[in-house]
């Protein structure tokens, strides 16, 4: 307790310095903890998907459609325990800003395949038995103050013309993972209307099919003969696991990711720098002390504790200041975000890795210094007594 009483005292002697030290910390380890959730958040479709769940498309390209008549032949491959599919529908909600994933699916089969939207059965049942009826997440409800009962318009983009829907149900995510900013909606009200447009031509199409497995262990195999089923037939497909599928529209951003990961990485160097020089004063200035240290008789070690202990102690106080800071800071990003990321939070092993960085900062800074006055010459260092 004593120690910790003057690595304290000794660490605020100079209190502007320590201070403002002690700021550039917390805005270092707040930036890098932010950073990184920035790069989880765009890892966290891939990271929430299932392992039991496949995503079949076509081989040419992800814009080009499949027919709704491979899902009686998908459902008799042998592994296969589920079915479904859904196109992206692109519609705009009043303008361009208030950009959400909307998809028509297949509301029974798919909803089978995504037991962590969790719905109330009442509201399920309305969305069911309404045509024109839609699901919304939790976040996306509150987002734009939608109740059960509301009109949704959207403009179409893909599918031209004004659409109206008529909220049903809003769904909870069985956990934090779950994005709960998408909007579902009814394939069959999607294709019957494109039919009687477009008089039977471009409808019974789909843009994925959505296929539930029994054993992840056996991925690979099932999408080989998935894919050796409409091998040189009009509309080849390409099959892979649900998080290959979301790691695929990752890698599009992929040099933005690693210029995120490298920018955190240079925060903390410089940090690491402005700390070890902020040691480097201290201890050119309490030279005469730690000559005298000596001289009555404390080892070398000693001094070392001393050096070390004021850095940590100035590095984790700004260290723990700056994570606590990162939790608001990640709170107002998600909400000017808007529905950029999905899933937007802290995770705790970026706040282990904020935590690492800190003390990283704090040994680093001290080593040098720490050394030098481990070795100090008694003699010469007590010449500096005033």
């Amino acid at each position: 307790m004593f120690l910790l009483r003057l690595l304290i005292r000794n660490a605020f002697r100079h209190r502007l310095r320590t201070v403002l030290t002690m700021v550039g910390l917390v805005v270092a380890i707040s930036a890098f903890g932010l950073l990184r959730t920035i790069v989880d958040a765009w890892y966290a479709g891939a990271e929430a998907s299932s392992s039991t769940r496949l995503i079949t498309r076509s081989a040419t390209s992800l814009s080009v459609p499949l027919p709704l008549s491979y899902a009686q032949r998908l459902r008799a491959i042998d592994g296969v325990t589920g079915i479904s599919w859904s196109n992206w529908f692109g519609g705009i909600y009043v303008t361009e800003r208030n950009f959400f994933p909307q998809f028509a699916v297949d509301g029974p089969s798919y909803l089978a395949l995504y037991p962590e939207f969790v719905l109330k059965d009442d509201q399920r049942l309305a969305w069911l038995r309404d045509r024109q009826g839609v699901v919304v997440g939790r976040k996306l409800a509150a987002k734009f103050g939608w109740k059960l009962g509301d009109t949704i318009p959207l403009r179409g983009t893909i599918f031209a013309g004004t659409w109206s829907f008529t909220l049903r149900a809003i769904y909870e995510g069985a956990d934090a993972s779950v994005d709960e900013n998408q909007m579902l909606m009814h394939w069959a009200y999607l294709n019957e209307t494109l039919r009687a447009r477009n008089r039977g031509r471009s409808s019974d199409f789909v843009g994925v099919y959505v296929i539930g497995i029994r054993d992840p262990a056996n991925a690979a195999l099932i999408s080989q003969r998935i894919d050796a089923q409409f091998k040189n037939s009009l509309a080849e497909t390409l099959t892979e696991t649900e998080k290959a599928f979301q790691l695929g529209f990752v890698a599009m951003s992929e040099a933005i990711l690693v210029a995120l990961q490298a920018v955190s990485s240079i925060i903390v160097v410089i940090i690491m720098a402005v700390m070890a020089n902020t040691m480097t004063m201290t201890a050119r200035e309490r030279l005469a002390e730690y000559a005298t240290l000596k001289a009555l008789g404390f080892p070398p070690a000693f001094v070392v504790k001393l050096l070390f202990g004021e850095s940590l102690v100035i590095a984790l106080g700004g260290g723990i200041l700056g994570m606590l800071l990162t939790l608001p800071l990640a709170a107002a990003f998600s909400g000017l975000a808007g529905t950029l990321f999905p899933v937007f939070r802290v995770s705790g092993t970026t706040m282990a890795l904020q935590a690492g960085a800190a003390l990283l900062v704090g040994m680093v800074a001290a080593a040098w210094p720490a050394w030098k006055m481990s070795r100090i010459n008694i003699v010469a260092g007590l010449r500096n007594l005033a």
